[in-house]
């Protein structure tokens, strides 16, 4: 913003504010704000480049942002079309009782089952996840989880727990894609239909992971209370079981153990409970020096460099950019999959914005969006940080910021 319309902003926020009837103290602390900080402001002192602040600002005012700032993005008109999402026909796939024809069948024959064929379509599945490739993991899943979900039912009775199993996994891994699409209902019926699955197969260690994808779908939606006493429940659980002498403490467990610690660790950082995230990271990060080496087991792809990933997310949650720079300036993370490098580009440029730099930002999120092009229009937080780097711009954004903007639906 330059001087003349930080004035010209400042002098109708004020303008507004009166015809409100509101003070400044009263103004700012709908914002959570302090009243220096509206005041320069209304002076033209402190420029409003945050998109959230401004939304939140022009909201309690009673206007659109864009009538504050001609400049920011407008926002989405009233019933206009939603964007079609590649996982909408996953989202039918979930509605209705998964498998009305075995249970209306009148004379239920047991039906052959290929595992070696099905498990390598999982496997296909979970690789399609990590690689952000949404529209192919839709078409996968939408033929896998109606032929499973029929064999749990018609397979010979013996089988049926491996079945289940395989189910399992899909459900995980379609709860896994609606996170990352920001679909997080559909993400909790999957992660609870995931959960029941895994405790009809036996495998009580995939249920925790189930419910780890629970925990997640539950941070998505903003539940933080919920996502932390699901999460913490299964920590309890299984730190006691092993405690017990009931179960080793396997690679499988510290990686359990370790995700669900980093689950809580994006809790508190959402909260802004700083002491509590660092605590969370620190225990992960124990778990993972225990594991010694990177692995997927349950798909989580936890180990020590994934513990770092998810350590600069919870920095650039917090606010502390320059950590989250710190951490991400040491990470390599070419041995995992496309997705958590992507997921680690996304944050390395959320990081940058909030310093402002913004040559940095947007070559990190360039290089996130080559490495998961389907993957940077799912972000929510940093198509944020774009729509941030737009606000800045204005006028002045470079025609390759624009372009990303446009590509990552952040212009609105």
């Amino acid at each position: 913003m330059t001087p003349e319309s930080r004035r010209e902003f400042g002098a109708r926020v004020a303008e507004l504010r009166i015809q409100r009837g509101l003070t400044q103290k009263e103004l700012a602390a709908e914002i959570g704000r302090t009243t220096s900080w509206l005041s320069q402001v209304e002076r033209g002192v402190q420029p409003v480049n945050r998109l959230d602040v401004l939304r939140m600002l022009a909201r309690s005012l009673g206007v659109e942002p864009h009538e504050l700032r001609p400049d920011a993005p407008r926002t989405e008109e009233p019933g206009s079309a939603a964007r079609s999402n590649d996982l909408d026909r996953v989202r039918l796939l979930l509605s209705g009782h998964p498998a009305p024809y075995a249970l209306l069948a009148t004379c239920p024959t047991e039906a052959e089952v290929s595992f070696p064929e099905l498990r390598a379509g999982l496997d296909a599945i979970w690789a399609l996840a990590h690689g952000g490739r949404m529209a192919e993991l839709s078409e996968s899943l939408s033929e896998i989880v109606p032929r499973l979900e029929s064999l749990a039912r018609t397979a010979p009775e013996r089988e049926r727990p491996q079945v289940y199993g395989l189910l399992a996994r899909a459900y995980q891994a379609m709860a896994a894609a609606f996170v990352r699409q920001n679909e997080a209902d559909a993400a909790w019926v999957a992660a609870d239909r995931a959960i029941a699955a895994a405790e009809m197969s036996g495998r009580v260690l995939d249920v925790f992971a189930g419910t780890f994808r629970l925990a997640h779908a539950c941070l998505r939606l903003k539940r933080y209370d919920q996502a932390e006493h699901v999460a913490q429940t299964a920590v309890h659980a299984l730190a006691r079981h092993v405690q017990a002498g009931a179960a080793e403490e396997t690679p499988a467990v510290l990686s359990l153990l370790g995700s669900l610690h980093l689950v809580l660790a994006q809790v508190h950082a959402r909260c802004g409970n700083r002491s509590a995230a660092r605590g969370e990271v620190g225990r992960a990060r124990r778990a993972a020096e225990r594991l010694g080496e990177d692995r997927n087991d349950f798909n989580l792809e936890f180990g020590p460099t994934n513990v770092e990933i998810q350590a600069v997310s919870v920095a650039v949650n917090l606010g502390d950019a320059g950590e989250a720079l710190h951490i991400g300036a040491r990470l390599d993370a070419s041995g995992l999959s496309v997705e958590r490098q992507a997921r680690l580009a996304l944050d390395i440029g959320r990081a940058h914005a909030q310093l402002r730099h913004l040559e940095e930002a947007l070559q990190s999120f360039l290089e996130a969006e080559q490495l998961a092009p389907e993957t940077i229009q799912s972000h929510v937080a940093a198509r944020s940080a774009i729509r941030d780097l737009m606000l800045i711009e204005g006028r002045a954004a470079s025609p390759e910021l624009r372009a990303l903007a446009q590509r990552a639906d952040a212009m609105s």
